[in-house]
């Protein structure tokens, strides 16, 4: 009996919802916005403001808060108002058809647009939004430094630009999820609270500060752990001294185009709070109602109204990451939304090899741009969880490994446009200039962005600094321009083995062979070498 009253409840709650649908009220303008520009810190903050500055953006109507005497006009209308955007303009409710007329005929509201696609019935397809096969395989290591990390860092050769200094100092991040359960306990995230690098949090599902409620889904405890994670001798993450604002956009126990708008308001708070970079591993096309599943021709980077939001994002100097989604073995094989707009930054995995992860989706999106942007690793990737490290394979995890790049690249160049970012990120990669629709143009290459960067730059015209021979048996040798204050290698391990001071010569012949890293000191800069001892 019990069921089948369950069964009657839900066919009756089915016939009632089936009359309206979610949509998106634009407003024709924000009156109001002139008091903004003359007092911008009304809505931004300073650090906002300077990334503006520093990378030649203009403040614009978008920054403007929306009008509330609009909210309020629509909740004298009936509607329940709890989610809504300045960048947009405008509301999202409930409506029936009727409903919708009346909407439209308000003086103030420009137009009104309905979530939902199609009218076809179906399934979901499956889970958008968690990683492939996680293991949650603990490892207690006592490997030095990046420990069982170590291979992740090196594929995508982000170690030159630790050693250079550049590990997301003064960079800020946010990451958009679940949740995140174990953050505010586990030993492994104890180095982002002591240092107070863990800035804000809030739970736009809920509309509360709850991120780190145990019941909530630890995907985002584990995006965060591959970038800011750290466990003394066993694992460090792609860019550990980073600042964090933590964000829950995602109920895993649905999937609603709500969380389309949770992500969206997200995003603006991240960029009210001066955030450099987003990095987020979720991504939509198939819902649990069907009428708003996306069709492949709807990923153009335009259709969807979180990849239009995650363009804007973008034009306010953020660098956005998303993942491009784990169905490259199914039949649904497509990248999801936004990982579909042009200025998103989409990522694939690879694994230990190189080689695609059979479950990475493949693009183009579907006016044929290339996507994803470009690949790290996915596939058996070690991140952490409360106190200890975890194995996960998913474009989940590849996501934050790359994202921790990106911080630290933005961290050294700061200044750079960030479409020029973007683009030569692409350049460097492993493929490039050719690509694969489950690569995309390949294996960021951290290394060589920074490299090929410096020497290009108006700093440093010509390289000083060269070592011979490379490979080496015995002594390697330091051409330099300048006196050598000190030099420092490192083994692939990240631990220190050499120190010297004032000499252009090193033995190494009782190294062990493999890969090296040079630090070298001159009176006017520092160089990074990679040596391979035979």
């Amino acid at each position: 009996m019990k069921r089948i009253l369950l069964f009657c409840l839900l066919t009756g709650y089915s016939a009632v919802s089936a009359q309206t649908s979610l949509v998106f009220v634009f407003f024709k303008d924000k009156p109001n916005k002139a008091s903004f520009y003359a007092n911008p810190l009304s809505e931004l903050s300073q650090k906002s403001l300077n990334r503006r500055i520093s990378l030649g953006i203009s403040l614009n109507d978008q920054d403007a808060p929306i009008e509330q005497s609009y909210i309020q006009n629509i909740q004298n209308l009936g509607f329940t108002v709890t989610d809504y955007s300045k960048w947009l303009n405008g509301v999202a409710v409930n409506a029936t058809p009727a409903q919708i007329v009346t909407l439209q005929s308000q003086t103030y509201v420009q137009t009104v647009e309905s979530f939902a696609k199609n009218s076809s019935s179906g399934t979901k397809a499956g889970n958008f939004n968690k990683w492939e096969n996680p293991s949650d395989t603990h490892k207690n290591l006592t490997t030095f430094n990046y420990g069982s990390g170590a291979e992740q860092i090196d594929q995508i050769n982000l170690r030159p630009l630790h050693l250079a200094g550049y590990t997301g100092t003064g960079v800020s991040i946010a990451v958009i999820d679940t949740g995140f359960p174990t953050v505010n306990t586990g030993s492994a995230y104890t180095r982002l609270w002591t240092n107070n690098q863990i800035k804000a949090g809030y739970d736009f599902v809920t509309k509360s500060n709850d991120i780190y409620n145990t019941t909530l889904n630890g995907h985002g405890s584990v995006v965060l752990g591959a970038i800011g994670g750290y466990i003394q001798d066993t694992f460090v993450g792609a860019a550990p001294d980073a600042d964090f604002y933590l964000y829950r956009s995602e109920n895993t126990t649905v999937e609603i185009p709500e969380e389309e708008l949770y992500w969206i308001e997200a995003a603006e708070e991240a960029d009210r709070k001066g955030v450099d970079l987003i990095t987020t591993s979720l991504g939509y096309a198939q819902f649990d109602d069907p009428k708003y599943n996306y069709t492949y021709a709807n990923l153009d980077g335009s259709t969807s109204f979180i990849a239009r939001a995650s363009e804007i994002a973008v034009n306010k100097g953020i660098f956005v990451l998303f993942a491009a989604g784990n169905f490259g073995n199914q039949t649904w094989h497509y990248i999801l939304t936004p990982a579909d707009n042009t200025k998103v930054f989409t990522i694939g995995s690879v694994d230990s090899a190189g080689i695609s992860s059979a479950f990475s989706s493949f693009g183009p999106n579907s006016l044929g741009v290339i996507k994803p942007d470009g690949s790290t690793r996915g596939s058996n990737t070690v991140t952490v969880n409360g106190n200890a490290t975890t194995t996960v394979s998913g474009t989940s995890i590849a996501t934050p490994v790359a994202a921790g790049g990106v911080a630290c690249l933005i961290q050294a160049f700061s200044t750079m446009n960030r479409d020029a970012m973007r683009t030569r990120l692409r350049q460097t990669a492993s493929l490039y200039p050719n690509h694969t629709d489950q690569m995309g143009y390949g294996i960021l290459n951290f290394g060589n962005f920074y490299n090929t960067t410096l020497s290009t730059s108006e700093i440093v015209k010509e390289k000083k600094v060269s070592i011979f021979p490379n490979p080496v048996k015995n002594i390697l040798n330091i051409a330099s321009e300048n006196d050598v204050l000190s030099l420092e290698i490192y083994d692939n391990l990240g631990r220190l083995i050499v120190k010297n001071a004032n000499q252009r010569s090193v033995k190494v012949e009782d190294f062990a062979k493999g890969t090296y890293y040079l630090k070298i000191r001159t009176k006017d800069k520092v160089y990074y070498e990679k040596f391979i001892k035979e």
